[in-house]
């Protein structure tokens, strides 16, 4: 019997969601059904694994749960950034071995192209899925030379880009902050609760039994069969999909393996049509930071109006929790880091301010595979939650299934995530390692 220790905690609402018309509804599951195949959690991960799941057996009845309504946990509080390029967070400037940073980009390539294939299945709009490339702006020399050594690498990879000098990124974005960017075309840019959205409801016209404020509770196998237990009700499966991300550790698995770390963002209230003039530039971008601990912010346009999206801070969570007073705490610098870039916006106040959760692992390896008969992972997308959690589904569904692939074996060929250090030295590691790297970020941050 496998207990499930913990449930997801997000701090603050899914701005993302909460932008939009009122979803369609999905059932909580009342009853005790019987399943092909059982995808617990409905973020990137688990939706792809259904999607695939159902293009590969199309005659199997598959059932996905979800602890939330879609689009209220992590994939409804991701940045929207589906990047094709390699993107280490733990490395200065992205960059890291050019021949696993190959195999890395084409594996983006594939997530990419599934996804722009979901979205044109589906009838979803250009603003949930919009291939439009994405920048890395830099504030400061430091920040620039990150930009310049990884245009260098990408240079050696053989792969498009372009630096921008400040003119470029002030046309751009409408302020004077930035010395200047990387501008890469291959990202797709999501408004992602928009697109999981719109995969769910696309999978259930299609005949998946998509199930939301249904917590599994329990796991436990009997001869072939998992039994899978939640509030109200069973379901009963040849085949369980554990795409959770960090909370495979609250099923037992991965113990000491994941780190847990939760990334804050605010999202301003619609601008009126004085404070765009004002700010002028593009209706839609969107900037990574030079530096891997500095600031992401996009400006959107669409449903919801037009809104500008700061992200930073990160706080070490080895418990998948955070005190709700952390939003209070982390404001005043998504304030000050807003203020700073947009000082022409005065007054245009954040209306939701959130955290998210990631999951990463030393090695950046993922959580991927079998764990046990009939049941597997594609868990622990290391920060990288749209495309990992998009190319782990997928491929978890063609291992199930038995659809060989070059793609698929490269990810069976990754190494496990490493053990952590032990407490108390993960911990005061991980926090000195983060809030040394928010320091040198400077106005990056």
């Amino acid at each position: 019997m496998i207990t499930v220790t913990k449930q997801p905690f997000d701090p603050g609402p899914a701005a993302w969601n909460e932008i939009l018309p009122a979803a369609t509804a999905h059932p909580a599951l009342d009853r005790d059904i019987k399943a092909d195949f059982l995808v617990i959690g409905g973020g990137f991960a688990g939706l792809s694994a259904a999607r695939r799941l159902k293009q590969l057996e199309p005659d199997a009845a598959i059932a996905l749960v979800d602890a939330r309504r879609i689009a209220e946990g992590p994939a409804g509080r991701n940045s929207g950034f589906m990047i094709d390029l390699p993107h280490n967070l733990a490395s200065k400037d992205y960059a890291g071995d050019a021949v696993r940073d190959r195999s890395q980009t084409a594996l983006n390539r594939e997530a990419i192209a599934f996804a722009a294939e979901a979205a044109g299945e589906y009838g979803m709009p250009e603003e949930a899925f919009s291939p439009s490339g994405k920048i890395n702006a830099a504030a400061t020399e430091r920040g620039t030379a990150h930009n310049r050594d990884y245009a260098a690498h990408l240079e050696r990879m053989g792969e498009a880009h372009e630096l921008l000098d400040e003119k470029a990124m002030r046309d751009i974005s409408g302020c004077d902050y930035y010395r200047g960017g990387l501008y890469t075309p291959g990202t797709a840019m999501l408004q992602p609760a928009l697109y999981v959205r719109g995969i769910a409801e696309g999978l259930a016209d299609a005949g998946v039994a998509l199930f939301e404020n249904t917590p599994v509770t329990s796991l436990s196998r009997q001869s072939n069969t998992w039994r899978a237990a939640t509030p109200a009700g069973a379901i009963s499966t040849g085949s369980v999909v554990l795409c959770v991300n960090g909370h495979a550790e609250s099923f037992g698995f991965f113990k000491r393996r994941l780190m847990h770390i939760y990334l804050y963002a605010s999202m301003t209230r619609r601008l009126t049509a004085q404070e765009t003039a004002a700010l002028g530039g593009q209706e839609r971008w969107g900037f990574t930071p030079a530096d891997p601990l500095g600031t992401t912010v996009r400006r959107i346009s669409g449903t919801g109006g037009a809104r500008i999206v700061v992200r930073n801070r990160f706080t070490w969570a080895p418990g998948r929790s955070v005190e709700p007073q952390r939003l209070r705490s982390v404001a005043h610098v998504h304030d000050r880091s807003f203020a700073a870039r947009f000082p022409v916006l005065t007054g245009a106040d954040m209306e939701y301010r959130w955290g998210g959760l990631l999951c990463l692992s030393l090695n950046t390896a993922p959580a991927f595979g079998e764990l046990e008969p009939g049941l597997f992972s594609a868990c622990c997308q290391n920060g990288l939650g749209t495309a990992a959690g998009t190319l782990s589904g997928k491929l978890i569904a063609e291992q199930i299934c038995g659809h060989a692939s070059e793609s698929l074996a490269a990810m069976q060929a990754l190494p496990a995530p490493r053990r952590l250090p032990p407490e108390p030295f993960a911990s005061i590691g991980a926090n000195a390692t983060m809030r040394w790297g928010e320091m040198r970020a400077g106005k990056e941050l």
